[in-house]
Protein backbone atom coordinates (compact mmCIF):
# COMPACT_ATOMS: atom_id res chain seq x y z
CA UNK A 1 0.00 0.00 0.00
CA UNK A 2 1.20 3.04 -1.13
CA UNK A 3 1.02 5.52 2.09
CA UNK A 4 1.76 9.34 2.46
CA UNK A 5 2.51 10.56 6.01
CA UNK A 6 1.45 13.61 6.93
CA UNK A 7 2.99 15.57 10.38
CA UNK A 8 5.56 12.97 10.15
CA UNK A 9 8.29 14.06 12.31
CA UNK A 10 12.38 13.05 13.17
CA UNK A 11 11.26 11.29 16.03
CA UNK A 12 8.83 9.18 14.86
CA UNK A 13 10.39 8.19 11.59
CA UNK A 14 13.04 5.38 13.10
CA UNK A 15 9.81 3.47 14.61
CA UNK A 16 7.42 3.56 11.43
CA UNK A 17 10.74 2.42 9.18
CA UNK A 18 11.40 -0.49 11.56
CA UNK A 19 7.55 -1.57 12.37
CA UNK A 20 7.09 -1.29 8.62
CA UNK A 21 9.57 -3.92 7.23
CA UNK A 22 9.74 -2.83 3.92
CA UNK A 23 5.85 -4.03 3.51
CA UNK A 24 4.07 -0.46 2.34
CA UNK A 25 5.41 2.46 0.30
CA UNK A 26 5.53 5.25 3.01
CA UNK A 27 6.50 8.66 1.79
CA UNK A 28 7.52 10.56 5.06
CA UNK A 29 6.88 14.35 5.41
CA UNK A 30 6.70 16.86 8.00
CA UNK A 31 3.61 18.60 6.00
CA UNK A 32 0.53 19.18 8.15
CA UNK A 33 -2.34 17.85 6.31
CA UNK A 34 -4.97 20.43 4.85
CA UNK A 35 -6.60 22.05 1.94
CA UNK A 36 -4.06 23.16 0.79
CA UNK A 37 -1.60 19.92 1.32
CA UNK A 38 -4.15 16.86 0.23
CA UNK A 39 -2.84 17.12 -3.07
CA UNK A 40 0.45 15.66 -1.79
CA UNK A 41 -1.52 12.24 -1.50
CA UNK A 42 -1.97 12.06 -4.67
CA UNK A 43 -1.45 8.57 -5.84
CA UNK A 44 -1.33 6.57 -2.72
CA UNK A 45 -4.27 4.74 -1.31
CA UNK A 46 -4.11 6.00 2.48
CA UNK A 47 -2.53 8.55 4.52
CA UNK A 48 -1.30 8.37 7.85
CA UNK A 49 -1.97 11.76 10.41
CA UNK A 50 -1.35 13.44 13.47
CA UNK A 51 -3.26 15.21 16.01
CA UNK A 52 -2.74 18.35 14.84
CA UNK A 53 -3.33 17.44 10.86
CA UNK A 54 -6.71 19.03 9.34
CA UNK A 55 -9.09 15.78 8.32
CA UNK A 56 -12.76 18.26 7.96
CA UNK A 57 -14.82 17.35 5.89
CA UNK A 58 -13.68 19.55 2.83
CA UNK A 59 -10.15 18.11 3.36
CA UNK A 60 -11.60 14.48 3.40
CA UNK A 61 -13.40 15.19 -0.34
CA UNK A 62 -9.98 16.39 -1.36
CA UNK A 63 -8.25 13.39 -0.47
CA UNK A 64 -11.32 11.04 -2.03
CA UNK A 65 -10.87 13.01 -5.01
CA UNK A 66 -7.36 11.89 -5.25
CA UNK A 67 -8.03 8.45 -4.83
CA UNK A 68 -7.15 8.10 -0.85
CA UNK A 69 -9.76 5.14 1.21
CA UNK A 70 -8.13 4.93 3.90
CA UNK A 71 -6.70 7.79 6.87
CA UNK A 72 -4.63 6.10 9.97
CA UNK A 73 -4.33 8.07 13.00
CA UNK A 74 -1.35 7.93 15.11
CA UNK A 75 -3.25 9.20 17.53
CA UNK A 76 -5.93 7.60 20.21
CA UNK A 77 -7.89 10.46 19.88
CA UNK A 78 -9.95 11.52 16.70
CA UNK A 79 -11.56 14.83 17.02
CA UNK A 80 -9.76 16.66 14.07
CA UNK A 81 -11.20 13.65 11.63
CA UNK A 82 -14.81 14.53 10.40
CA UNK A 83 -15.48 10.92 10.72
CA UNK A 84 -19.30 11.48 9.53
CA UNK A 85 -17.70 12.55 6.48
CA UNK A 86 -15.42 9.55 6.08
CA UNK A 87 -18.85 7.51 6.06
CA UNK A 88 -20.44 9.16 3.52
CA UNK A 89 -17.42 9.23 1.62
CA UNK A 90 -16.66 4.89 2.38
CA UNK A 91 -13.15 5.98 3.46
CA UNK A 92 -11.77 3.87 6.14
CA UNK A 93 -10.53 5.41 9.35
CA UNK A 94 -8.35 4.06 12.28
CA UNK A 95 -6.86 5.07 15.40
CA UNK A 96 -4.43 3.49 18.10
CA UNK A 97 -6.42 3.39 20.88
CA UNK A 98 -3.81 2.28 23.54
CA UNK A 99 -0.44 3.44 22.66
CA UNK A 100 0.72 3.65 26.19
CA UNK A 101 -1.33 5.34 29.10
CA UNK A 102 1.46 5.25 31.54
CA UNK A 103 3.34 7.40 28.99
CA UNK A 104 0.64 10.25 29.34
CA UNK A 105 -0.25 9.34 33.16
CA UNK A 106 3.06 9.77 34.16
CA UNK A 107 3.75 13.10 32.05
CA UNK A 108 0.57 14.81 33.89
CA UNK A 109 1.85 13.43 37.53
CA UNK A 110 5.69 14.91 36.20
CA UNK A 111 4.26 18.13 35.64
CA UNK A 112 1.88 18.04 39.11
CA UNK A 113 5.23 17.72 40.86
CA UNK A 114 7.36 19.95 39.41
CA UNK A 115 4.88 22.39 39.44
CA UNK A 116 3.59 22.23 42.97
CA UNK A 117 7.56 21.97 44.19
CA UNK A 118 8.59 24.67 42.63
CA UNK A 119 11.34 22.52 40.44
CA UNK A 120 11.66 24.57 37.54
CA UNK A 121 11.66 28.22 39.58
CA UNK A 122 14.27 26.33 42.15
CA UNK A 123 16.32 25.18 39.01
CA UNK A 124 16.63 28.91 37.71
CA UNK A 125 17.78 29.84 40.83
CA UNK A 126 20.11 27.66 41.49
CA UNK A 127 21.96 28.42 38.01
CA UNK A 128 21.74 32.03 39.36
CA UNK A 129 23.54 30.93 42.86
CA UNK A 130 20.24 32.12 44.73
CA UNK A 131 20.05 29.72 47.41
CA UNK A 132 17.02 31.08 49.55
CA UNK A 133 14.12 28.80 49.46
CA UNK A 134 11.53 31.50 50.64
CA UNK A 135 9.65 31.51 47.39
CA UNK A 136 9.73 27.36 47.27
CA UNK A 137 7.35 25.98 49.31
CA UNK A 138 4.70 22.95 47.92
CA UNK A 139 2.25 20.61 49.24
CA UNK A 140 1.82 17.41 50.27
CA UNK A 141 -0.20 15.01 47.92
CA UNK A 142 -0.35 12.56 50.41
CA UNK A 143 -3.82 13.21 52.32
CA UNK A 144 -5.58 15.58 49.46
CA UNK A 145 -8.51 14.84 47.18
CA UNK A 146 -7.42 14.10 43.66
CA UNK A 147 -10.68 14.37 41.01
CA UNK A 148 -10.08 12.65 37.85
CA UNK A 149 -12.55 13.35 34.89
CA UNK A 150 -12.32 10.33 32.54
CA UNK A 151 -11.07 7.42 33.97
CA UNK A 152 -9.78 5.09 30.60
CA UNK A 153 -6.77 3.68 30.22
CA UNK A 154 -4.54 6.61 31.09
CA UNK A 155 -7.41 8.17 33.55
CA UNK A 156 -6.95 4.89 35.32
CA UNK A 157 -3.14 5.01 35.42
CA UNK A 158 -2.78 8.27 36.13
CA UNK A 159 -5.40 7.03 39.77
CA UNK A 160 -3.12 4.33 40.37
CA UNK A 161 -0.17 7.23 40.64
CA UNK A 162 -1.79 9.17 42.80
CA UNK A 163 -3.53 6.24 44.98
CA UNK A 164 0.54 5.69 45.87
CA UNK A 165 1.02 8.98 46.98
CA UNK A 166 -2.06 8.09 49.44
CA UNK A 167 -4.36 10.49 47.81
CA UNK A 168 -8.22 10.42 48.31
CA UNK A 169 -9.81 9.49 44.99
CA UNK A 170 -13.05 10.95 43.04
CA UNK A 171 -13.47 10.18 39.56
CA UNK A 172 -16.14 11.22 36.89
CA UNK A 173 -17.00 9.08 34.25
CA UNK A 174 -20.87 8.14 31.87
CA UNK A 175 -18.21 4.40 32.00
CA UNK A 176 -17.25 3.89 35.48
CA UNK A 177 -13.63 1.39 34.76
CA UNK A 178 -13.89 -1.81 36.86
CA UNK A 179 -10.16 -1.01 38.31
CA UNK A 180 -11.60 2.49 40.28
CA UNK A 181 -12.40 -0.40 43.26
CA UNK A 182 -9.11 -1.68 43.67
CA UNK A 183 -7.95 1.68 44.50
CA UNK A 184 -10.73 2.99 46.66
CA UNK A 185 -12.16 5.57 43.53
CA UNK A 186 -15.26 6.70 44.07
CA UNK A 187 -17.48 7.94 41.30
CA UNK A 188 -19.48 10.97 42.01
CA UNK A 189 -21.27 13.43 39.85
CA UNK A 190 -18.87 16.33 37.92
CA UNK A 191 -20.22 19.33 40.07
CA UNK A 192 -19.09 17.07 43.36
CA UNK A 193 -16.15 16.09 41.66
CA UNK A 194 -15.19 19.75 41.08
CA UNK A 195 -16.58 21.17 44.66
CA UNK A 196 -14.55 18.62 46.45
CA UNK A 197 -11.01 18.13 44.66
CA UNK A 198 -7.58 19.94 45.34
CA UNK A 199 -6.19 18.73 42.54
CA UNK A 200 -8.66 17.86 39.43
CA UNK A 201 -6.94 15.91 36.00
CA UNK A 202 -8.62 15.84 32.67
CA UNK A 203 -8.48 12.46 31.07
CA UNK A 204 -11.57 12.46 28.89
CA UNK A 205 -11.68 13.02 24.74
CA UNK A 206 -12.94 15.78 22.99
CA UNK A 207 -16.62 15.50 21.43
CA UNK A 208 -19.57 17.69 21.42
CA UNK A 209 -20.52 16.59 25.42
CA UNK A 210 -17.11 17.36 26.25
CA UNK A 211 -16.30 20.54 24.62
CA UNK A 212 -15.66 23.42 27.31
CA UNK A 213 -16.21 20.84 30.06
CA UNK A 214 -14.81 23.44 32.53
CA UNK A 215 -16.07 26.75 31.50
CA UNK A 216 -16.93 29.42 34.10
CA UNK A 217 -19.78 27.94 35.81
CA UNK A 218 -17.63 24.83 36.46
CA UNK A 219 -14.37 26.87 37.66
CA UNK A 220 -16.79 28.97 39.88
CA UNK A 221 -17.43 25.96 42.20
CA UNK A 222 -13.95 25.09 42.38
CA UNK A 223 -11.83 25.10 45.48
CA UNK A 224 -9.89 27.84 46.17
CA UNK A 225 -5.97 27.58 45.26
CA UNK A 226 -7.27 24.28 43.25
CA UNK A 227 -4.47 22.59 40.84
CA UNK A 228 -5.38 21.90 37.29
CA UNK A 229 -3.96 19.39 34.55
CA UNK A 230 -4.85 18.61 31.48
CA UNK A 231 -3.10 15.88 29.27
CA UNK A 232 -6.26 15.37 27.28
CA UNK A 233 -6.76 17.64 24.76
CA UNK A 234 -6.96 21.56 25.28
CA UNK A 235 -10.82 22.16 23.79
CA UNK A 236 -12.43 21.02 27.20
CA UNK A 237 -11.38 23.56 29.19
CA UNK A 238 -12.41 26.90 28.32
CA UNK A 239 -8.92 28.73 28.04
CA UNK A 240 -10.46 32.65 28.60
CA UNK A 241 -12.14 31.30 32.09
CA UNK A 242 -8.88 29.37 33.22
CA UNK A 243 -6.95 32.75 32.80
CA UNK A 244 -10.01 35.10 34.90
CA UNK A 245 -9.67 32.41 37.40
CA UNK A 246 -5.62 32.13 37.33
CA UNK A 247 -5.52 35.36 37.73
CA UNK A 248 -8.08 36.39 40.51
CA UNK A 249 -6.29 32.95 42.15
CA UNK A 250 -9.29 31.12 42.45
CA UNK A 251 -6.96 28.41 40.49
CA UNK A 252 -3.61 27.86 42.37
CA UNK A 253 -1.69 26.15 39.60
CA UNK A 254 -2.51 24.76 35.93
CA UNK A 255 0.13 22.36 34.23
CA UNK A 256 -1.04 22.25 30.51
CA UNK A 257 0.37 19.71 27.97
CA UNK A 258 -2.24 20.40 25.55
CA UNK A 259 -3.88 24.41 24.31
CA UNK A 260 -7.11 25.00 23.23
CA UNK A 261 -5.54 26.58 19.66
CA UNK A 262 -2.43 24.14 19.84
CA UNK A 263 -2.93 23.58 15.90
CA UNK A 264 -0.30 25.24 14.22
CA UNK A 265 1.40 26.48 17.24
CA UNK A 266 3.20 22.97 19.28
CA UNK A 267 5.09 20.71 16.52
CA UNK A 268 6.43 23.47 14.91
CA UNK A 269 9.71 25.98 15.75
CA UNK A 270 8.11 29.47 15.99
CA UNK A 271 11.44 30.94 17.40
CA UNK A 272 12.03 33.52 14.42
CA UNK A 273 7.95 34.09 15.19
CA UNK A 274 5.82 36.61 16.94
CA UNK A 275 2.49 34.86 18.10
CA UNK A 276 -0.45 36.32 17.62
CA UNK A 277 -2.45 34.11 19.93
CA UNK A 278 -3.14 36.87 22.54
CA UNK A 279 -4.41 33.98 25.00
CA UNK A 280 -1.62 31.47 24.95
CA UNK A 281 0.98 34.70 26.03
CA UNK A 282 -1.27 35.75 28.81
CA UNK A 283 -1.19 31.84 29.61
CA UNK A 284 2.61 31.66 29.44
CA UNK A 285 2.78 34.41 31.75
CA UNK A 286 1.80 32.81 34.99
CA UNK A 287 5.04 31.61 37.52
CA UNK A 288 2.07 28.68 38.51
CA UNK A 289 1.29 27.54 35.03
CA UNK A 290 3.75 25.18 33.15
CA UNK A 291 3.25 24.36 29.77
CA UNK A 292 4.29 21.52 27.62
CA UNK A 293 3.89 21.03 23.71
CA UNK A 294 1.72 17.96 23.93
CA UNK A 295 4.63 15.91 24.88
CA UNK A 296 2.87 13.64 27.37
CA UNK A 297 2.65 10.71 24.49
CA UNK A 298 6.67 10.43 23.79
CA UNK A 299 8.19 7.92 25.47
CA UNK A 300 10.21 5.03 23.94
CA UNK A 301 7.16 2.56 24.71
CA UNK A 302 4.50 4.34 22.91
CA UNK A 303 6.53 5.67 19.59
CA UNK A 304 6.93 1.89 19.56
CA UNK A 305 3.36 1.10 19.97
CA UNK A 306 1.86 3.73 17.82
CA UNK A 307 4.19 3.12 14.95
CA UNK A 308 3.42 -1.00 15.35
CA UNK A 309 -0.54 -0.84 15.64
CA UNK A 310 -0.41 2.49 12.94
CA UNK A 311 1.25 -0.41 10.23
CA UNK A 312 -1.06 -3.08 11.39
CA UNK A 313 -4.23 -0.97 10.83
CA UNK A 314 -1.73 -0.51 7.31
CA UNK A 315 -1.37 -4.67 7.17
CA UNK A 316 -5.26 -5.02 8.33
CA UNK A 317 -6.95 -2.79 5.23
CA UNK A 318 -4.54 -4.24 2.70
CA UNK A 319 -5.52 -7.66 3.52
CA UNK A 320 -9.13 -7.28 4.78
CA UNK A 321 -10.46 -3.80 3.54
CA UNK A 322 -11.07 -2.99 7.39
CA UNK A 323 -9.01 -3.16 10.95
CA UNK A 324 -9.83 -3.75 14.25
CA UNK A 325 -9.31 -0.26 15.08
CA UNK A 326 -11.94 1.10 12.55
CA UNK A 327 -13.41 3.93 14.09
CA UNK A 328 -16.78 3.80 11.55
CA UNK A 329 -17.34 -0.31 13.64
Amino acid sequence: MKVFCYSLKPFERPGIIQANHGKHELIFSEQSLALASANLAEGCEAVSIFTNDDASGEVLKALHRLGVGYVATRSAGYNHIDLAMARRLNMRVANVPAYSPHAVAEHGVAMLMALNRRIVEGQALMHMQDFRLDMLTGFNIYGKTVGIIGTGQIGIAFAKIMHGFGARLLGSDPQPNPEADKIGLNYVPLEDLLRQSDIISIHCPLNEHTKYLLDEPQFAIMKQGVYLVNTARGGIVRTAALIRHLASGKVGGACLDVYERENGLFFSDHRHSILQDEEFIRLRSFKNVLVTGHQGFLTVEALRNIADTTIANLDAWEQHGHSPNDLQD
